[in-house]
């Protein structure tokens, strides 16, 4: 029922290379995410994921942002299945700070991100702002490498979402990641100071 009710919703309210990324996701090997604004969405608590749908604009009707949350919660099932892909995020750290739905769902989120950090298949990296050189300057991406060996990435921003299959495109996307991560904190520091800022609430 829930995985019928994902592809209506899906099918509705979303363009068409969003739904492919999403498919994708769901079977994929390894996933790779650079995030810039918001934490990522496979990472999102339900509180988070519920403010952001509540603070787009235009504004979105209720029964939609119900539909969208139960189905972005489902597509969350990718972090915890029993055959859990290798999942890598960098973060940028003022996602860490921006008080999306307020303090409480903040520090819910930072919760999160602390228990998921420690899961064996995930690595998350937060990118600290005094960098001065900065690979992920172009924007949020994902690189998915699905179970047939090829690697796809996608970009979305403002609601233009893209797929891009061409080994070029893919190649750059990459080596911006790979430069993103050796210029991010580690997966152990950053998860110590997403500790730090969970005692300073």
């Amino acid at each position: 029922m829930l995985r019928a009710l994902k592809e209506e919703v899906l099918r509705a309210q979303y363009p068409a290379f969003f739904r492919d990324a999403v498919r994708l996701q769901a079977g994929a090997e390894s996933l790779c995410v650079y995030a810039a604004q918001l934490v990522s969405g496979l990472l999102r608590t339900a509180d988070y994921a519920r403010a952001v749908f509540e603070r787009q604009r235009p504004l979105l009707a209720e029964e939609v942002i119900e539909q969208r949350l139960e189905a972005r919660m489902a597509r969350q099932g990718i972090v915890e299945r029993p055959t859990a892909p290798l999942l890598g995020f960098v973060l940028e750290v003022v996602v860490l700070h921006r008080p999306v739905g307020g303090s409480s769902v903040l520090h819910g989120q930072r919760e999160y991100l602390l228990v998921a950090g420690r899961a064996r298949n995930v690595d998350i990296q937060v990118m600290p702002t005094d960098r001065d050189d900065h690979a992920g300057l172009g924007g949020p991406f994902n690189l998915i490498d699905t179970a047939e060996g090829r690697r796809i990435a996608y970009t979305e921003a403002q609601d233009d979402s893209r797929l891009h299959t061409g080994q070029r495109k893919v190649h750059e996307l990459e080596a911006r990641y790979n430069l993103s991560r050796s210029q991010a904190l580690t997966p152990g520091e950053s998860l110590t100071l997403i500790e730090k800022l969970l005692g300073e609430r």
